[in-house]
């Protein structure tokens, strides 16, 4: 659940719309090496999907049918030229949950939720029957799961040098393989991964 008002209307302190990268250091294992886009952020808190961790033994269509969207020998009909649409572990709450990352081109009303000029947010099956049917976004990432932080939670965590944050971009979280996002963010921050994991726990 997104907290109601929680997009800053001016932007100035929050991180909505970016991404944030797992340091070396970080102590939560759920998070260890990860890539977060942050959805919302504010006083009341933050919210975000890891979108570099693939949800083990899942692909989209067979979600879709255990979901009784479509039936078990169905097609997706995704647009000409669109990316598999990957299943992701967004984050360790409400993991039975479905949250759909995707284009800013496809917009159900008082579902959808857009974060910047590029991305957006849709928790509802209905956007899934519409990519089922081929009248989808142009590109989408499906999550199970979410990561949440209380009010000045995440703020505190990265004063402690816990995350980075850096410039989200829609072919990092759609187009970039799950496997190859946490160092393309790392290098779009100007960090060159083999130097940060040569330093790892050491003080």
């Amino acid at each position: 659940m997104i907290p109601a008002g929680s997009r800053s209307v001016s932007g100035e302190g929050y991180l909505d719309g970016q991404l944030i990268v797992a340091m070396p250091g970080m102590l939560d294992d759920r998070f260890s090496r990860s890539v977060i886009y942050l959805c919302a952020h504010s006083a009341e808190g933050a919210m975000g999907i890891i979108v570099n961790q693939l949800a083990p033994n899942l692909n989209f269509h067979d979600l879709l049918v255990q979901l009784d969207v479509i039936p078990e020998n169905d097609s997706i009909r995704l647009p000409a030229n669109a990316d598999t649409i990957s299943v992701l572990k967004g984050g360790p709450v409400e993991t039975g949950r479905g949250f759909v990352l995707h284009s800013a081109d496809f917009f159900i009303e008082n579902s959808t939720l857009p974060i910047d000029e590029s991305i957006s947010l849709t928790a509802t099956l209905d956007i899934l029957k519409a990519i089922a049917s081929g009248e989808g976004p142009t590109s989408a990432v499906l999550a199970l799961g979410y990561a949440g932080w209380a009010p000045g939670q995440l703020e505190t965590e990265i004063q402690a040098n816990g995350w980075l944050n850096c410039p989200a971009d829609s072919q990092l979280i759609f187009h970039t393989p799950v496997e190859s996002r946490y160092e393309r963010a790392l290098r779009k921050i100007g960090i060159d991964p083999a130097m940060l994991s040569s330093v790892a726990g050491h003080a």
